[in-house]
């Protein structure tokens, strides 16, 4: 009874990222039953008209909620069999997370993100038949996209298996970036906000900074400085983009759920951002129809992947998900023109990042393993800290209240912090916690995008 009603809860749990993009999906897709008949007269007919104007958004949103329903129920079955053979090769490890338990020496299959990585490949290719079809400038994109999801996909495993130096981690994602950039066809230009435009241009006429500007970037003076071209520095931009949301994922780990789970509600954000486009009828609405293709199937074999690696987690994702999830959220960022507004759904992993930042520079000591320390004896996640003198790092001691003769300062990262303020708890309540966290940053984010943002742009 106990076990039926925690499954209950965890189903529950994850539909309520889902539930409004499920509710725009409702509205866009309008009486699928009729769709349903329309696709089986248009393969009965081949009529001619409907090969020249293409189906209705709703048709086609309704065809990729069906192939991410497919991509869910292909990876669920997927990953039992996956998690014998990679057993079978050795590709496993043991949970830090639950010394001290039984589960510590129970070998936990790795790598599993190959499972959803590859059912996710051929989710796309089935969508590309009729995207292509429909919109066939976009083929580019497409083939890009799967070239650079693939490059990354197989890094991931390979990394896991042959665990590669991070210098390798930090340079191999620009160069699978490469593929988008180059049949990158969009806009260099940004919108200067309402604010700053007269620290460039008065009156159409640079002003002392403008003209500094100018040297690097082409200033818009027709527009009065409302844009501004960066040019070969917008593309670097993107590079990293890539690079960094392939790492940020990557480095926010350390519990069962949280790399799949933050995955899956940063994919939902992006799935409700796209099909609120596409209802508003916005300009860049074919951009957004070509991410929430994505979107729905990434979607769908992410939510299969949580289901086994909730708690306590059967197998692990690795850093074959890691990659694969990052490099997608970045390909969709690229080709469908909002790169902005992914980075405000990526507000924890910011955080996370910049508070990492004396360790991964190795200011403060870095021990190898950050994630929290569990303690057997209450059942519960502690902040796992490092060791320093009582003379040093006094600044760190200071923001963590500590006395400063300790001998030992939390790791910095956001999963300790959220412990040393919320205080100790079981690894489940833990993982929810910060899927919270993170269902509440990206609303945050939605809410910059469509309410805040009209006070600094046009």
């Amino acid at each position: 009874s106990n076990d039926l009603r925690m499954s209950l809860s965890n189903h529950l749990l994850a539909l309520i990222p889902l539930a409004c993009p499920l509710y725009y999906l409702i509205i866009l897709v309008d009486h699928p039953l009729d769709v349903v008949k329309r696709w089986f007269y248009l393969f009965r007919e081949s009529s001619a008209d409907s090969a020249t104007t293409g189906p209705p958004v709703g048709s086609q949103l309704l065809a990729y909620v069906v192939v991410g329903l497919l991509g869910f129920i292909a990876t669920d079955k997927l990953i039992p069999n996956i998690k014998q053979y990679t057993l079978r090769r050795g590709i496993c490890g043991k949970d830090l997370g639950k010394r001290g338990t039984a589960l510590a020496e129970k070998p936990v299959p790795e790598a599993l993100g190959i499972a959803p990585g590859t059912i996710f490949l051929v989710c796309l290719m089935f969508c590309i038949v009729g995207y292509a079809t429909n919109h066939p400038t976009k083929l580019l994109d497409l083939n890009s996209a799967l070239l650079s999801v693939c490059f990354m996909l197989f890094l991931g495993f390979t990394d896991d298996v042959l665990e590669w130096p991070w210098r390798y981690k930090l340079f191999l994602p620009s160069v699978a970036s490469l593929p988008l950039l180059c049949c990158y066809n969009g806009s260099t230009s940004i919108v200067v906000p309402i604010p700053m435009r007269s620290w460039i241009v008065q009156d159409y006429e640079l002003t002392i900074f403008g003209k500094l500007v100018s040297f690097i970037i082409d200033v818009d003076l027709s527009a009065n400085g409302t844009l501004v071209d960066l040019g070969l520095f917008y593309l670097v931009y993107m590079g990293l983009l890539a690079v960094f949301c392939t790492n940020a994922i990557n480095i926010y780990a350390g519990i069962n759920g949280l790399e799949a789970g933050q995955s899956y509600v940063i994919g939902c954000a992006v799935l409700l951002h796209n099909l609120m486009e596409i209802k508003a009828q916005s300009l860049s609405q074919e951009n957004h129809l070509f991410s929430a293709m994505i979107m729905l199937s990434f979607v769908g074999v992410t939510m299969a992947l949580l289901r086994h690696n909730w708690f306590p987690a059967s197998v692990f994702v690795g850093d074959t998900f890691c990659y694969f999830a990052g490099m997608t959220f970045a390909v969709v960022g690229i080709l469908g023109h909002f790169s902005k507004t992914l980075l405000l759904f990526f507000m924890p992993q910011v955080i996370n990042f910049l508070w990492s930042i004396p360790q991964l520079f190795k200011i403060v000591p870095c021990p190898r393993h950050r994630l929290p320390k569990f303690n057997p004896e209450a059942g519960l996640m502690q902040p796992s800290t490092f060791e320093c003198k009582p003379d040093e790092h006094l600044w760190l001691k200071k923001l963590n209240r500590l006395d400063p003769k300790s001998e030992s300062i939390p790791n910095m990262t956001v999963i300790n912090m959220c412990l040393s303020i919320f205080g100790p708890m079981s690894e489940r309540n833990l993982c929810t916690l910060l899927l919270f966290l993170q269902m509440a940053s990206c609303g945050f984010g939605l809410f910059i995008r469509y309410y805040i943002a009209r006070f600094f742009f046009d």
